[in-house]
């Protein structure tokens, strides 16, 4: 397929195809709660948490506001990522042209509503997102992925924050590794535990942090 695209030729099914091969949440999504943990390999802090059917994450019994807050981004930042959006609602405003490929994958050129982003795309999996969101400008890189059965997770990744004006970076990367599973047997794919480790802009390691999500069950209707 990548061989009959020519540079600048419409490559909106490509990135449909990595678009729609995303996991994501069914529209009934019921909310789960569980047990949470986060340390840095000196401490380790514990408590518990909910993440309601409109994806909204209630961490309790850590007193300590930084990590409650720390937790609840991590929960929303995957939830938020798990809605199911068609790719008309989500990408209708924009075209899509075909760059380059490296090994990272096929270049695709974002024009319309978000023009300036840009994604690579190898295998139905988006690879690289560079998209400018709030002022800055940030690139994802995809490593490694989990296959669900329903869609891929990313597993293996990092971010970075660049000046969108220079390129510059404005902080080191981040690194990080999830590990998701089932809720139950054929059920929503969660996080199970997130690692992240920070560099400094000079590649040396800031700090190495672990969330862990366990006794997971799905919340009951009443």
């Amino acid at each position: 397929m990548f061989s009959t695209l020519s540079k600048g030729d419409d490559c909106t099914h490509l990135f449909k195809r990595a678009y729609e091969n995303r996991y994501t949440w069914e529209s009934d999504f019921p909310g789960y709660e569980g047990s949470c943990s986060w340390t840095n390999g000196e401490k380790e802090i514990k408590g518990t948490f909910t993440i309601g059917k409109d994806l909204k994450a209630k961490v309790e019994r850590i007193d300590d506001e930084q990590i409650n807050n720390a937790i609840s981004s991590q929960l929303w930042e995957v939830a938020i990522h798990r809605v199911r959006r068609s790719f008309e609602q989500t990408h209708g405003k924009n075209t899509f042209t075909f760059g380059d490929t490296n090994e990272i994958g096929s270049e695709v050129i974002v024009g319309g509503k978000n023009e300036g982003d840009k994604y690579r795309v190898k295998n139905d999996i988006v690879t690289m997102v560079y998209r400018h969101i709030h002022g800055n400008l940030i690139v994802i890189l995809t490593k490694d992925i989990t296959h669900t059965g329903n869609g891929y997770l990313s597993k293996s990744y990092s971010s970075q924050y660049l000046d969108p004006i220079s390129k510059k970076d404005l902080k080191g990367k981040s690194f990080y590794i999830d590990h998701f599973i089932p809720l139950y047997e054929g059920g929503p794919w969660v996080l199970a535990s997130r690692s992240i480790q920070q560099e400094s802009l000079e590649g040396s390691l800031l700090n190495n942090q672990v969330f862990s999500f366990s006794e997971l069950k799905n919340l009951v209707s009443i």
